[in-house]
């Protein structure tokens, strides 16, 4: 029976595989924050890291980009529109200071430098609509967040260099309207600014976006009502995020296998390569297959099948559990762990509300490489540590996301280091105590492999992995 549920997934995956290769996705991603002549916004290269990565990993192509002046910027726009002619998706993502001169709206290179409204519209910001229309005009779905309705940081000089007639330079940017097939969805509500969130973290809005828009199965307007409940929420009410769709079918940026079985005919613009699938799909189906095997061939079908898959660590450590034998340092990691902490999801939000300071940050950097997932231990979680995070909880068996919750948090404490956690890195100590909850502090306006640490250490990873595969 195992085995004829196998060949039907393996069907499912074919036709999957079969539907992606004709789906085209790009996409533009951009934080601008070191501008070189108005204030500067320490989040916006850091939104923007953390959405490309998001949106490579549903199998888009992102032309990425931090901190770019007005040639840069049109060199990376002219290669959008490049590879988005025909595309089936298409996604532009802009953080950073944006303006609204006279109805129009404008994203701004970190070099500009405008002191009137000739500056603005003879080239020394960017116009969002004609960018839209040349570069996404022909793509089949056009998707565009723009997390740049910020106080305009050059309002005060081209009022003042326009004395001879009336401007109007608004605060936040102007609303816009969206063509056939396009969704358009802002930070805030027309001509109100948003917030950037604590300095070295996402914006409460790019939060949102990564949360909701790539969840397994949600349809695109359906993940942007999440996306304004969680910004209203988080933000005590302060910001609500706009939009205005005029999308004529459903879009999926992640759909699940039950929702291409819904589409007969699915489209390419619904359909995400196999080896990006959800946990609730083909490739859970085939790790169940094989997760319990003996046979190493079974275990290395699954890794070619899935070369980046959820359960890529639990299979490599299946099969050096097989090639070691048992070890007699074997031990249980995950014995009196709670049960949620395999279940309960992790998020920015829910990092936020430990309220790790710098030195409790250095603290977990330096347990998960005594506990072999080597990170340097700066006491900012860059995404190296990221990256690193989400390998512990893949051999834990908990959800991975690169972020922590409270009982994820309480777990890791639990765990027996090889080599005692010290603080004798180098890495400077902070002078205070960061505030008990991130979240309380007031929102300040916009925004891999792990080392070998013995044998003994390797045996006691493939116990805590195995624990936590059986309480699953």
């Amino acid at each position: 029976m195992r085995y004829l549920t196998l060949l039907a997934s393996l069907m499912c995956m074919a036709l999957s595989v079969s539907a992606a290769k004709a789906d085209r996705r790009v996409a533009f991603v951009v934080g601008n924050g070191s501008y070189k002549n108005v204030a500067q916004l320490p989040n916006p290269p850091i939104d923007a890291k953390a959405m490309a990565s998001t949106l490579r990993n549903v199998g888009f192509e992102v032309i990425e980009g931090s901190n770019l002046t007005r040639d840069q910027m049109t060199e990376k726009l002219l290669d959008f529109g490049r590879k988005a002619q025909g595309s089936d998706v298409a996604v532009f993502y802009y953080a950073g200071h944006g303006i609204a001169v006279s109805g129009s709206n404008y994203l701004l290179p970190v070099d500009a430098d405008i002191k009137s409204e000739m500056d603005v519209k003879l080239g020394a910001a960017i116009n969002i609509d004609l960018t839209l229309e040349q570069t996404m005009g022909d793509a089949k779905v056009k998707l565009v967040f723009l997390d740049a309705c910020r106080d305009n940081p050059f309002a005060a000089k081209i009022k003042s260099n326009s004395a001879t007639r009336s401007v109007n330079v608004q605060s936040g940017l102007a609303e816009m309207k969206s063509g056939e097939g396009t969704l358009i969805a802002f930070a805030t509500g027309p001509g109100q600014t948003a917030l950037d969130g604590q300095e070295g973290n996402n914006s409460p809005f790019t939060r949102a976006l990564i949360d909701n828009i790539t969840k397994p199965g949600v349809e695109i307007q359906q993940a942007m009502t999440s996306v304004r409940a969680q910004v209203n929420e988080e933000t005590r009410k302060g910001q609500l995020p706009w939009g205005h769709t005029n999308l004529i079918g459903a879009v999926y940026l992640n759909p699940s296998q039950t929702t291409q079985v819904a589409n007969a005919a699915p489209t390419a613009s619904s359909v995400v390569p196999a080896a990006v699938g959800s946990s609730d799909g083909v490739e859970l189906e085939y790790w169940r297959s094989v997760k319990e095997s003996n046979k190493p061939e079974e275990l290395n079908a699954y890794l070619s099948a899935y070369p980046n898959g959820q359960f890529k660590a639990l299979a490599l450590a299946r099969l050096a559990a097989i090639k070691s034998g048992p070890s007699t340092a074997t031990r249980n990691l995950n014995s009196g762990i709670d049960p949620a902490t395999f279940t309960d999801d992790s998020t920015q939000l829910t990092e936020d509300q430990i309220g790790l300071d710098k030195g409790q940050r250095r603290d977990v950097q330096r347990r998960l490489t005594g506990l072999g997932f080597d990170t340097k231990v700066t006491g900012v979680f860059s995404d190296d540590t990221r990256t690193v995070l989400k390998r512990w909880q893949a051999a834990r068996g908990y959800p991975s996301t690169g972020y922590l919750n409270k009982l994820q948090h309480k777990a890791l404490l639990s765990e027996i280091v090889a080599a005692p956690a010290t603080a004798s890195d180098d890495s400077p100590k902070p002078a205070r105590r960061a505030p008990a909850q991130a979240q309380s502090a007031p929102p300040q306006h916009r925004n891999s492999g792990g080392g070998d640490a013995g044998a003994a250490f390797v045996g006691g990873v493939v116990g805590g992995m195995m624990g936590g595969m059986f309480r699953r």
